[in-house]
């Protein structure tokens, strides 16, 4: 994170702010972010299949893939499109049959290890938490009981009904008692959405895909520039969140 989004971070935590990371990484993954930041609330996780609160490990709230979801998905792993890697992730660990390319970048760039599970039909099929399908031409899915989001033009997640960071993030809320009107939310690519829909306000980062940035109330300078500034600011100046779509 650049230095310009964690001292506006650090601000606003110190006048009485929550800050919630929402992000599809894992637990491993995620943690870096949150030590670097020095939180201590909530973390939305997997893009929304968990809540998860780092600093103690309590599991918050979990949306896992049914068990027909997921037999649905191994019937379709014979099927893939050739150069379309399946990654399931279930119990904290990111599982893979293959090791190719693509697949250790993914692991590179998350921080994460992956780990063969030999028989993907040997997973306990209650516990998958969500997967994805890396690499390309991505297919289409509807399965019954999942939702399918895009984190990267090359990331196709499957996701419980209601494992979304927007339906966390309400029921997050709901649990703090803290109304949705007083909650801002920021995100870049279209695994944002939902959150920035549910939010009271919702930002989009400058240079974040044109869909969420369509869809924002503000959109906020570019990430690398500080977009959590203007998130902060606007927080501040709290009266300004009535005042409808705009640029900062």
């Amino acid at each position: 994170m650049v230095p310009a989004s964690r001292e506006a971070l650090r601000r606003f935590r110190e006048a009485g702010g929550e800050v919630i990371v929402a992000t599809g990484r894992m637990e491993s993954s995620a943690r870096p972010y949150y030590d670097e930041l020095g939180l201590d609330a909530a973390a939305i996780l997997y893009n929304g299949a968990a809540t998860v609160n780092l600093a103690t490990g309590t599991v918050l709230r979990s949306r896992n893939l049914s068990a027909t979801a997921w037999k649905t998905l191994l019937g379709l792993f014979g099927e893939l499109p050739e150069g379309v890697y399946p990654v399931a992730f279930s119990g904290g660990e990111a599982l893979a049959v293959h090791n190719v390319p693509e697949l250790r970048e993914y692991a590179r760039r998350d921080g994460i290890t992956l780990r063969d599970p030999g028989d993907w039909a040997a997973l306990p099929p209650n516990e998958i938490t969500k997967c994805m399908l890396i690499g390309g031409p991505l297919p289409e899915l509807d399965i019954t009981g999942t939702v399918t989001v895009r984190s990267e033009a090359t990331y196709l997640e499957v996701l419980a009904e209601q494992a979304t960071k927007g339906s966390a993030l309400r029921d997050l809320a709901a649990a703090r008692r803290v109304p949705m009107e007083q909650i801002a939310a920021i995100g870049d690519n279209p695994n944002d959405l939902d959150m920035i829909a549910a939010a009271g306000v919702g930002f989009a980062v400058g240079d974040g895909h044109p869909d969420v940035v369509a869809a924002a109330d503000f959109v906020a300078r570019a990430c690398a520039d500080g977009a959590l500034v203007d998130v902060v600011e606007l927080a501040f100046r709290s009266k300004a969140w009535d005042e409808g779509k705009g640029e900062l």
